[in-house]
């Protein structure tokens, strides 16, 4: 390589400490630290502040990689990034360059970052990214569904009713849909993530991406639930999921009206044998709205009152 090539990588690598101030987003290694780029590193050395979401783990991380981090060192994470956003940015508008990390991955996925860089925007101040390591990439790379159109979720909720709510909402997504979970909630939310997308649709269970300890299972719904229970997961998870076939769209009710609701909860009573108020329970379970939640049961059973006493 020529001294002029050297000099010219040199420059399209190194963030100079000379340059206009910045903000800069920074991706850390999910568990390799060999996954740290060369930037990553250039970054950490160079900084004039580094926001950090835990300072210990920051300090770990640059020993790890042999780094020895020059810039003054600042929490940054979910409880503050809003009140910190602006003073960092004043210093961007001194010429400062302010690294901001997280514990893992890309800031903002999850992690603190997003105030500063809509507050970047509003101050009209330079923000880029140094990309790299992200878990929602490697599980959907590995997952083996399809990647041209995806969906990322962040965490599914943590309370059952909630979480099913979400991903009834979901019922009708044609994209494959990626979600976090922690591994002291997933057996509650595999049964959930069964009792709404049913047992055969295809999925992935990626954990502890990168790690020595990676796995990834893939199978059907029923598969990775069973599998759950019978040998639990350890450590960070990543869920992928198929999504939904041109034949579960079409099975998709549209909402139904309070008084077509009613309508088919008497002919179930009917058809069926039921008391008016268990028909009602089954017919509105079988027909949530697209946003996932489900109508109101009184106001369904006034419905059929009223149109009980139209008939007689």
């Amino acid at each position: 390589m020529s001294e002029i090539e050297s000099e010219e990588i040199a420059k399209n690598t190194s963030e100079s400490s000379n340059s206009r101030g910045k903000v800069f987003l920074a991706a850390t290694p999910i568990g390799n630290m060999g996954d740290a780029s060369s930037r990553l590193i250039n970054l950490l050395e160079t900084a004039d502040i580094v926001a950090a979401e835990d300072t210990r783990r920051l300090y770990d991380l640059a020993n790890r990689l042999g780094v020895h981090v020059s810039g003054r060192v600042i929490a940054y994470h979910d409880h503050n990034e809003r009140n910190k956003a602006d003073g960092l940015l004043d210093e961007v508008e001194q010429g400062a360059k302010v690294l901001v990390v997280s514990d893992a991955g890309m800031p903002t996925i999850n992690d603190p970052g997003l105030a500063i860089v809509r507050r970047a925007i509003e101050r009209e101040l330079p923000v880029t990214c140094a990309p790299g390591p992200s878990a929602v990439l490697d599980a959907l790379a590995l997952s083996g569904l399809p990647t041209d159109r995806f969906c990322y979720e962040g965490f599914l909720p943590r309370k059952s009713g909630e979480r099913q709510q979400h991903l009834r909402s979901l019922k009708a997504e044609r994209r494959t849909i990626v979600f976090y979970e922690a591994p002291h909630r997933i057996a509650e939310a595999m049964e959930d993530v069964l009792a709404v997308l049913g047992p055969s649709r295809p999925m992935a269970l990626c954990r502890e991406l990168t790690k020595d300890f990676e796995e990834i299972r893939r199978g059907t719904v029923q598969n990775i639930h069973d599998g759950v229970l019978s040998d639990p997961p350890r450590g960070e998870i990543v869920l992928v999921i198929g999504g939904a076939s041109d034949d579960e769209i079409k099975a998709e009710s549209t909402d139904l009206s309070v008084e077509a609701l009613a309508k088919l909860s008497l002919d179930c009573a009917q058809n069926e044998g039921l008391r008016i108020k268990e028909a009602i329970t089954k017919i509105v379970k079988e027909h949530p709205f697209a946003d996932g939640s489900f109508a109101n049961r009184k106001q369904v059973y006034a419905a059929c009152l009223a149109q009980k006493s139209e008939l007689e």
